[in-house]
Order: C-alpha cells, then sequence, then structure tokens
C-alpha cells in the first residue's frame, strides 16, 4: 500500500513514490468535447439516445463504449511508456442505479481497471466525477447547470454511502494507491471542510489503508481554504489550467512563453499561487497531486509544448505529483486534448457538420455501429510524440 508521511508518498518499505501518468478521462464519465461533441450532461446525451433507439440499445452502447474506449492495452502502454498512475474519473451513476443500491456490472469497470493496473505495475487514483445531485454546475459533474449535492442530505449520505461501499470493496488492493473523494467541489469552503470530515470519517470505518486525496473549492484551486481532517494518510489534490483561455484555447491569446505584460504577470502569479501550495504542503504535512493539468496542443503553434515541459519542472522542483489530462481524446481545436488524438473525419466525428460527435450515434448507431466502436479503440488513434516528450518521457 501507499501511504503519506509528511509531504511525500511512500511504499510499504519507506522508498519515496513520485505519481506520475494520465486522467482516464471520457471513459466512465463521458464529456462531449472529448468525443468532438457539444459539452452536455452525460444524461442528457443518454436520454436522447434512448428515445432514438430504446433502452436495449442504450444498454448495447454504454457497454460497447466501456469496453472498447479504455481497455487491458492501454494500462499496459502507460506503464510501458515509463509512466505509473492513471487517475480514473468515474460518475456515480456507474455504481449506483439507485439510491444505495449498487451495480456490479459498473463495479466491474472498475475493478478490471485496478487488475490491470496491478498487471502492469502501476497505480489507479478512483476520482468521483460526478457525485449524486452533482458537486458543480458543469457537464463534467453531469449537471445541467445546478450543483444539487449541496443542501441536499439524501445526496450528501448517497455520497457518503458510495465511498463506504467502494472503500469496503478495494481497502486490501495494493494497486490502488488511494481515492479522489470529489472533483472541483463548487461550494462553501466551511460546507466542504464538513464534508470531507464527515466523509474521510466514515470511510476510515472501513477502510484504513488507503490515501485520501481531497480537492478544494474553486475548481480545486483555493487550496489555503482547505482545513485538514484528523487522518494521518491524506494528500490535497489540485488542479491547474492556468491561464486558462491559453490552455483551453477559447480565444486568441499570445503565444508562450508570454511577452504581453498581461499575460506574463499572470502567468507569474500563477506560478506564485503553485508555490503557496508548496508553502501549504509542509506547512501541513500533506503531499500534493496536480490531478488535472493540460493544454490544448494546436500543433504546438504558440508553444504548448514548451508551456508543459516547464510546468512539468516545476512540478518536479515543488515535488507534487501529477496526472495529465488527458489520455485520448477525438482532436478538437477547444480544451485539452490527449496525449492520443483521433484525427479522421467519419460520419459520427463530422467536423465542418453543424450536428457533431457523440450526439450522431443516436441517428448512425444501428448502421454504423461496428465502425464507431473500433474509432473508439486507442489503435484508431495517433500519439502526440510531441506531448509525450514534454511530459518527460525516455522511451521514444
Amino acid at each position: 500500500m501507499l501511504k503519506t508521511k509528511n509531504n511525500y508518498i511512500v511504499d510499504e518499505i519507506g522508498k519515496k513514490i513520485m505519481l506520475r501518468g494520465f486522467n482516464l478521462g471520457g471513459w466512465l464519465m463521458m464529456e462531449g468535447y472529448i468525443l468532438y461533441a457539444e459539452n452536455i450532461a452525460e444524461r442528457v446525451f443518454k436520454d436522447k439516445f434512448k428515445k432514438a433507439q430504446g433502452s436495449a440499445a442504450l444498454e448495447e452502447f454504454e457497454k460497447a463504449f466501456r469496453d472498447n474506449f479504455i481497455c487491458e492495452e492501454d494500462f499496459k502502454n502507460i506503464a510501458s511508456l515509463g509512466f505509473n498512475c492513471a487517475r480514473l474519473p468515474f460518475n456515480h451513476k456507474l455504481i449506483e442505479k439507485e439510491p444505495f443500491a449498487y451495480s456490479k456490472e459498473g463495479l466491474s469497470y472498475l475493478q478490471k481497471a485496478v487488475s490491470w493496473a496491478k498487471k502492469y505495475g502501476i497505480w489507479v487514483i478512483l476520482d468521483l466525477h460526478a457525485a449524486p445531485g452533482s458537486q458543480n454546475t458543469d457537464w463534467h459533474s453531469d449537471s445541467t447547470g445546478e450543483a444539487q449535492l449541496w443542501g441536499n442530505q439524501s445526496n450528501i449520505e448517497r455520497t457518503i454511502k458510495l465511498w463506504s461501499f467502494l472503500a469496503d470493496v478495494f481497502k486490501d488492493e495494493e494497486a490502488v494507491a488511494g481515492y479522489d473523494l470529489l472533483n472541483e467541489p463548487i461550494v462553501a469552503a466551511s460546507a466542504l471542510n464538513k464534508f470531507y470530515q464527515d466523509l474521510v470519517k466514515e470511510i476510515r470505518k472501513a477502510d484504513k489503508n488507503h490515501i485520501l486525496f481531497l480537492e478544494p473549492v474553486d475548481w480545486a484551486q483555493e487550496l489555503g481554504t482547505l482545513q485538514k481532517p484528523q487522518d494521518e494518510n491524506l494528500a490535497f489534490s489540485i488542479h491547474f489550467y492556468q491561464p486558462l483561455e491559453f490552455c483551453f484555447n477559447t480565444e486568441a491569446t499570445p503565444a508562450y512563453p508570454f511577452a504581453d505584460r498581461l499575460y506574463k504577470k499572470g502567468m507569474q502569479d500563477n506560478i506564485r499561487h503553485l508555490r503557496d501550495c508548496f508553502k501549504i504542503s509542509h506547512e501541513l504535512k500533506v503531499p500534493i497531486l496536480v490531478g488535472e493539468f493540460g493544454v490544448n496542443s494546436r500543433s504546438n503553434s504558440s508553444g504548448e509544448m514548451n508551456y508543459i515541459s516547464d510546468l512539468i519542472k516545476l512540478f518536479g522542483e515543488l515535488g507534487f505529483h501529477w496526472t495529465y489530462w488527458t489520455y485520448k481524446a477525438v482532436k478538437n481545436t477547444i480544451f485539452p486534448d490527449g496525449l492520443y488524438h483521433f484525427t479522421k473525419d467519419p460520419e459520427w466525428v463530422n467536423r465542418r457538420g453543424e450536428v457533431r460527435g457523440w450526439d450522431n450515434y443516436c441517428s448512425l448507431w444501428q448502421t454504423h455501429k461496428s465502425e464507431i466502436i473500433n474509432s473508439w479503440k486507442t489503435s484508431s488513434f495517433e500519439i502526440d510524440s510531441q506531448l509525450l516528450a514534454a511530459l518527460g518521457n525516455q522511451k521514444l
């Protein structure tokens, strides 16, 4: 089992371990842009699909996607490239089919991921990306605009019980580095700290072994607001997409390194923020995982890979663990794309059309099923060798 010791993560003999890897984004919590589509809640897309194709077709689609978008070969690949960690975002609905009732089939995907990680000698971080009611207002928490986890005692209890259930299932799994308890919460800091205190206490009744990763408010950025629960095996997880316009490519920005005065000052402020996180880490004796960071590559036309390379050096200097967002994505022009890109333009991607990406699955599933499934496999994607080099890979 990995453990925390002061502000380090160590193995069972006390050797320091640095976690370096990728998020398996879009697999067990579907996100629109990763499949070249509008960013709508997963449940909205699946409701559309169900209305168009029926319940049986939706079940078939879900199984086919989960069985092909990520598979054992991807875990083998992550290890072969020299990385040792996969952060695994999942929707609570994968496990919780009804309140307080859990799906063996959904759980099997987490179990398979853990077994593959164990086989290839890497670690998995289980990340609750979408909690009951949604912990923030964005699509990636399966929200349609409201964060209904907060202020709803039933949803809070469901979240706590879900983690208690998962902790009991995985308590003896050495390939699990730990549990990322709540992705990018948006709520008052006092409410989040109370929630973590209750959640940590309940998890420890089932699992005293694994590291618990806690994310702060404001999209996992405001680490200074996070109070440390009374537990000796904790880590903090922050996210870093700064400057946001540059990383997401949502508007025209100067190239990195920024000559523009405002962008240059902004980047200096962001670096100071990371150094402040380092100070908090040492003061509280808690290690830090940068659970998400990334950039839209834009073919490195604006210095994106220099940006990533400099971040990796800074994380190394500060002793931060990291998982890049994300492992694979259909190539897009906005939001961080993956180490692997799908660059083709079949009907279900439809790059120049009005209806793009997964929104086409509703109409094309029955006639193009096998082709769509094959397009999800990593073997249909192309590796971004520049990003691989920027991340510090030595096995090119």
